[in-house]
């Protein structure tokens, strides 16, 4: 495995204010059965939720693919990954 496919990446996800929306982000690496390293989810301004994955041992294709899928879900805002 080469350092780009090991690295540390992290998501960042903003959601509507709603109950269950840190469950179906967390979902996505449950499915692949993938512990994230630190989740931190932050109640923010204007009725929305802050979502932080820190991942590591997941390609950068696969989280893009991650990312995607997330963002398709109704109370999503916005959603991006980066390396840490």
């Amino acid at each position: 495995m080469s350092y780009r496919q090991s690295s540390l990446l992290r998501l960042r996800v903003v959601a509507d204010a709603d109950p269950g929306a840190l469950a179906r982000v967390l979902e996505r690496f449950q499915n692949l059965n993938v512990l994230p390293r630190r989740v931190i989810a932050e109640y923010g301004m204007n009725d929305t939720l802050h979502i932080q994955i820190d991942v590591f041992g997941l390609r950068e294709d696969q989280l893009a693919l991650i990312a995607g899928k997330i963002g398709q879900a109704p109370s999503i805002v916005n959603t991006y990954w980066h390396p840490v």
